[in-house]
């Protein structure tokens, strides 16, 4: 049985410092190197048919930042891309040091028709946002957990 749309999932990981700090990942490659505001995503990705979405979500945060998720994670409302994929998402609490940040690889001809393929990390850089930074920084379509976050640690 095929899905109808894409499902991806990931995890917002999230502090409490003077005020919540939400972990945003900055996609790697060519593509992304010089964008900023409205760039950065959690750590997420595809969900294979039948796989769990929860499991699925803690492999890809590994995946991209080195790190191994835990606690206790709480859902948050499932989001919708442009192209209709799904995202689900969870958030746990987390005060990583991020100097042992590393991420996987993927690899693409670059530049585009030069036959030449070239490796590019999947996430370039980690940091951690107060609340009202992360809503400019963060991809339009997940600003929705931003503030679903916020109201439930309220």
């Amino acid at each position: 049985m095929r899905r109808s749309a894409e499902i991806s999932a990931g995890l917002l990981a999230f502090r409490r410092r003077d005020a919540i700090e939400v972990l945003l990942a900055h996609p790697g490659g060519p593509f992304w190197a010089k964008k900023d505001d409205a760039a950065w995503t959690i750590p997420k990705g595809l969900v294979e048919p039948g796989a769990d979405l929860l499991a699925t979500a803690r492999r890809e945060f590994a995946e991209e930042t080195n790190f191994a998720a835990a606690g206790t994670f709480l859902p948050l409302t499932p989001v919708k891309q442009k192209s209709g994929k799904v995202v689900h998402a969870w958030a746990f609490a987390a005060d990583l040091d991020l100097s042992s940040f590393a991420s996987n690889t993927f690899e693409i001809e670059w530049p585009p028709k030069s036959g030449r393929r070239q490796r590019f990390p999947e996430i370039d850089r980690i940091a951690y946002f107060a609340l009202p930074i992360a809503a400019i920084k963060i991809l339009a379509y997940q600003r929705p957990w931003l503030r679903e976050l916020e109201q439930r640690l309220a």
